[in-house]
């Protein structure tokens, strides 16, 4: 079991940026990857965007496209989630998910560890 810890979310105006980080306790697999789910009140959790570690390929739901960024630093086992011009929309608890995804990265199922969730809150 991967470890994780999420940190940077937070009140923000809508417009804004803010940036999330997540520092995992070590990878595993050779197909390792982390990403970023979020929750909204009444809702089902949904896939945000994630990173498969070895070959830094990126993936993005639709609706955070050109707005979201996730990158990865392997010094310190920790990915980002850089997220700018910030919408009401936006609002939700964010998790941090790390695993070794051998099938759709997208799917929450296939990620093994998890964080304990950050909330961010897009004021309009």
């Amino acid at each position: 079991q991967v470890q994780l810890v999420e940190s940077g979310g937070g009140l923000v105006q809508a417009g804004g940026s803010l940036r999330l980080s997540c520092a995992a306790s070590r990878r595993t697999g050779s197909n390792y990857a982390m990403g970023w789910f979020r929750q909204a009140p009444g809702k089902e959790r949904e896939f945000v965007a994630a990173i498969r570690w070895n070959i830094g390929s990126t993936f993005y739901t639709d609706s955070v496209k050109g707005r979201f960024t996730i990158s990865r630093d392997n010094a310190k086992n920790t990915v980002y989630l850089q997220m700018n011009s910030l919408k009401s929309e936006d609002s939700a608890v964010y998790y941090c998910a790390a695993g070794n995804v051998v099938g759709t990265i997208t799917r929450s199922t296939n990620f093994g560890s998890w964080g304990p969730g950050t909330q961010v809150t897009v004021s309009s």
